[in-house]
């Protein structure tokens, strides 16, 4: 069990003796200090994890004790220790942001009780923050991959929109495009990062249910409300919402989100009394929006509250930039995730990967890369690394997967076949054996017609 650092102030010798005695007797660190003055001094040289503090000294008093110890680390817990009838005295503390006040005389086994209860209190602030801290840093705009001119001017709009106070955004774009990446980045880019960020995916939720888990429900609302449950909206509050393939959502829906929007006000389900709340609704589709529109499966006057301020994200095949840099991003971050040491990958697997369509998007790039660094061990990601379909579909409309066609006037067949041992070297970078497997050929055979072509 680790050590806590605690710092006693109190300038009656009687109770920093006691109270040294009984923290260390609990594997306790413990330092006493008579006066406020060192108390300070102790603060900024030992950094303890709690005060206990005295609210009547000599000099400085408590509360300004207080003050400044918050002043130099707002984390370090603060007890304080009060003489009866100081109450309001006591109250100041707890405004100025003491973790509770303890009357004298004092039982050790209560206070001991108490310093238990800050310590873990203190310790669970510390794992939030740090994990808010890591969200951060994961979600941030810096981590979002985007040499294109339309993704650097579409990040800088993010930016300004997470220090906005907009509350609905639409986002637009195909499946795969990284929708969810963005929406993470406006809420963890804003005043918004340290409350919470709910997301739920409208197309995998039935209607019956979509309601319960957006705006939550009362006791006995329907037959397996067995207690009060919370929906996302109010375990949000202060933070951000995320509704995925919005497009989805059936219109009765719709209209109970729409109220939310216009009102920022919900029930639950089988609930009389409206919940306020300050939420950030950031919405994501893939689908045609104005299409649903004219079909009548999606409300205007919704879409036209939800998409007040609209981002449209292209497919990767619009911004080919983007290709490689997000390759090298995805080594870098599997070779940490499965300890390999790929350091790059080949000119021809390179050229295939820039030419290939992408209908997956980053979603599909990123699971090519990860496949590719599981089964493989080599330092290069070569083309043969690359799944078939993708080298097949690479490179137009020809016949086969080497846009093989004979021309109206006819050609040579021993054009074809030196063509065909050219294009197995090319990709399998000049490995001759790998490419005689290339064209099911013995090594001996390949050899031979490489001499005869000219190309040994």
């Amino acid at each position: 069990m680790a050590k806590h650092k605690i710092l006693v102030v109190d300038d009656e010798h009687l109770i920093r003796w006691s109270l040294e005695q009984s923290l260390r007797k609990q594997g306790n660190e413990v330092q006493t200090a008579a006066s406020g003055e060192e108390g300070l001094r102790l603060v900024r040289e030992e950094a303890p994890d709690l005060v206990l503090l005295d609210v009547q000294l000599p000099g400085i008093d408590g509360l300004e004790v207080l003050k400044k110890i918050k002043e130099i680390d707002e984390e370090i817990i603060v007890i304080m220790l009060t003489a009866l009838g100081v109450l309001e005295t006591a109250v100041k503390a707890m405004r100025l942001g003491a973790y509770d006040y303890i009357n004298k005389p004092f039982n050790l086994d209560e206070l001991a009780i108490v310093i238990r209860k800050a310590l873990e209190t203190g310790a669970l602030k510390r794992e939030v923050a740090h994990l808010r801290s890591q969200q951060s840093g994961r979600y941030g705009i810096s981590n979002i991959i985007g040499e294109s001119r339309h993704m650097k001017t579409m990040l800088t709009m993010v930016q300004k929109i997470a220090q906005s106070d907009a509350s609905t955004v639409l986002i637009q774009g195909e499946s795969g495009t990284g929708k969810e990446l963005i929406a993470k980045a406006i809420h963890y880019e804003s005043p918004r990062a340290d409350k919470p960020f709910m997301a739920i995916n409208c197309a995998a939720v039935p209607e019956t249910l979509l309601e319960s888990e957006l705006m939550g429900h009362e006791k006995g609302a329907f037959t397996d409300a067995r207690s009060l449950k919370k929906g996302l909206f109010e375990l949000a509050d202060g933070g951000t919402v995320f509704l995925d393939e919005i497009g989805d959502m059936e219109p009765g829906m719709q209209a109970k989100l729409l109220r939310v929007l216009e009102e920022r006000s919900f029930r639950r389900v089988g609930g009389t009394k409206d919940i306020q709340v300050d939420v950030r609704i950031l919405s994501a589709t893939n689908k045609d929006l104005l299409k649903a529109m004219e079909e009548k499966t999606f409300r205007s006057d919704l879409y036209y509250r939800i998409q007040v301020i609209p981002i449209f994200l292209p497919p990767l095949r619009e911004r080919r930039e983007d290709i490689l840099p997000l390759v090298y991003h995805f080594i870098e971050h599997f070779n940490r995730e499965f300890g390999k040491n790929v350091k790059g990958v080949s000119r021809i697997a390179e050229k295939f990967l820039m030419e290939y369509g992408w209908p997956g998007n980053i979603r599909e790039l990123k699971n090519i890369i990860e496949r590719a660094i599981i089964l493989e061990n080599e330092e290069m990601l070569l083309l043969e690394h690359l799944p078939y379909e993708l080298v097949a579909k690479t490179g137009g409309g020809g016949a086969g997967p080497f846009n093989l066609r004979i021309p109206p006037e006819g050609i040579d067949i021993e054009d074809v076949e030196r063509e065909l041992i050219r294009q197995a070297l090319e990709i399998s970078e000049g490995n001759q054996s790998k490419a005689a497997k290339k064209l099911n050929l013995g090594i001996d055979a390949f050899r031979y017609r490489m001499k005869k072509f000219g190309l040994l």
